[in-house]
């Protein structure tokens, strides 16, 4: 049996940002947009402190979660973990971090978006009791 060198999780600092683009460009079902350029990133973690989190194996990047909050709701961004890291609990754990963060600054619940062609992304949510809210189907967008 192979056993996987340890995981550690640290808070998601702007110095991580270049290695989590690298990680969400090669993986499948996430899209990026100007939001996700390393001047909005740092923006988004200054305004979000100790909510979002990176996992690292042998000084690699092979998670993130981005979660920030509005006030009232949480939003969670790039729940992204590596291929060859998927299936040990690791989406799980960043989840419990960025939930436990959200918790901490009194947000009760999070919202998240998912592609309807991301089957695997939906697959996960779904696992981890997520409620589906396709009911809500009106989604805009509206530049500013």
């Amino acid at each position: 049996m192979t056993t996987l060198p340890p995981i550690a999780i640290t808070s998601f600092e702007p110095s991580h940002i270049p290695q989590a683009r690298a990680l969400w460009q090669q993986s499948d079902g996430v899209g990026l947009s100007s939001a996700d350029e390393p001047p909005a990133l740092s923006a988004f973690l200054a305004r979000n402190p100790g909510l979002s989190f990176v996992a690292w194996r042998e000084g690699e990047v092979v998670g993130t979660i981005l979660c920030g909050h509005d006030g009232r709701r949480g939003l969670i961004h790039h729940l992204v973990v590596a291929e060859s890291c998927r299936r040990l609990g690791l989406g799980r754990l960043l989840l419990r971090h960025g939930l436990s963060g959200l918790a901490r600054e009194g947000i009760e619940k999070a919202h998240l978006l998912v592609f309807q062609s991301n089957e695997s992304g939906k697959a996960f949510w779904r696992t981890v009791g997520a409620e589906d809210r396709s009911s809500v189907l009106a989604l805009f967008s509206i530049a500013t």
